[in-house]
């Protein structure tokens, strides 16, 4: 009798450790436990830990409750400004609600991935090129309305949704290379003539500023000269200046010297035989005007014969022409 009760109860206790075995269950601290039974959802949730089910009777579903990283497939379309485009995305979501991602959805990861494949398409050919290229955090946050409000349904919220790839054809990365590489040219050109006009304007003062004393240019070249000549690898032309030749030119000439005046000749005037000299005063010539002695000419140059100017002898009435003085016999 008493070895049938203790087979009995290490039978019990058998029966009892392989029920308890079947009806325990862990989850985890990031799971969350959804209980069928008998195909019924039972509207607790088990939270994380150890907990137990009715073996063959209950059924636990185990959801992750972690923020899931998606990557979505690269999509190709046309856009709104017709260019074909790749773009290709990731979506993060995660689980808010354990039943209705179990009950309501067969696979919600499978539907979230087609519904941002879906949404990508349709941002793409509402978009512009430049918008996909430069504005990407407002094609981000259209993505993410798009994609979260039927997966609101679904038990799941969309975290985040970022665009991370747009690829283009070849020949539309030639041509937009062209215009970035025209648009940079231009504002070269731009930059470079508000140069030249700034500096012609500085340039304008300076010479001003330098016309008021000479000495101010000579000390500008030979700054430049110092400033060339501190480069070893070049041959420099020094330019002489004219001003220098000239006071040069003017130092080798010899000083002027006075010369002596010519003589004058003084022709004597006739006196006729016959006649009586009478006493008569001589006359006196009027004064010769002789010019100054010029300069020694300078070298290579022909020296001018100097004229005199003399006047001319007066002549004297014949005897007994009328004006003549009479003859005293």
């Amino acid at each position: 009798m008493v070895e049938e009760l203790v087979v009995a109860g290490a039978a019990l206790a058998s029966a009892a450790a392989v029920y308890a075995m079947a009806a325990a269950r862990v989850v985890k601290q990031y799971e969350r436990g959804v209980v069928f039974r008998l195909g019924r959802l039972r509207p607790e949730v088990r939270g994380p830990g150890f907990t137990l089910v009715v073996p063959f009777v209950d059924k636990l579903r185990k959801v992750n409750m972690q923020i899931v990283t998606m990557p979505v497939p690269a999509q190709e379309g046309i856009t709104r400004d017709n260019v074909t485009v790749r773009v290709d995305a990731v979506v993060y979501f995660r689980v808010t609600g354990a039943a209705e991602a179990i009950v309501r959805v067969e696979d919600y990861r499978f539907a979230v991935s087609q519904m941002a494949q879906t949404s990508l398409r349709s941002i793409i050919g509402k978009s512009d090129l430049d918008d996909l290229l430069s504005n990407r955090e407002k094609l981000n946050q259209g993505l993410e309305l798009m994609i979260d409000s039927p997966a609101v349904e679904w038990g799941v919220t969309i975290d985040r949704v970022e665009i991370k790839d747009v690829s283009l054809p070849e020949t539309m990365k030639r041509s937009m290379a062209r215009q970035a590489e025209a648009d940079r040219e231009r504002r070269a050109r731009v930059i470079n003539a508000d140069g030249e006009l700034q500096a012609s304007k500085k340039l304008a003062e300076a010479a001003a500023q330098m016309s008021e004393q000479p000495a101010a240019l000579q000390l500008r070249l030979l700054q430049t000269v110092v400033a060339v000549a501190a480069e070893k690898n070049s041959t420099l032309v020094l330019p002489f200046p004219v001003e220098l030749l000239r006071f040069l030119e003017k130092a080798q000439q010899p000083a002027p010297q006075p010369q002596p005046a010519p003589p004058v000749a003084v022709q004597p005037q006739p006196v006729p035989m016959a006649v009586q000299q009478q006493p008569q005063p001589v006359p006196v010539s009027p004064p010769v005007a002789v010019e100054p002695a010029p300069q020694a000419p300078p070298p290579g140059a022909t020296a001018r014969p100097v004229r005199e100017h003399l006047p001319p002898a007066e002549p004297r009435p014949a005897p007994g022409s009328p004006g003549a003085e009479p003859v005293q016999s």
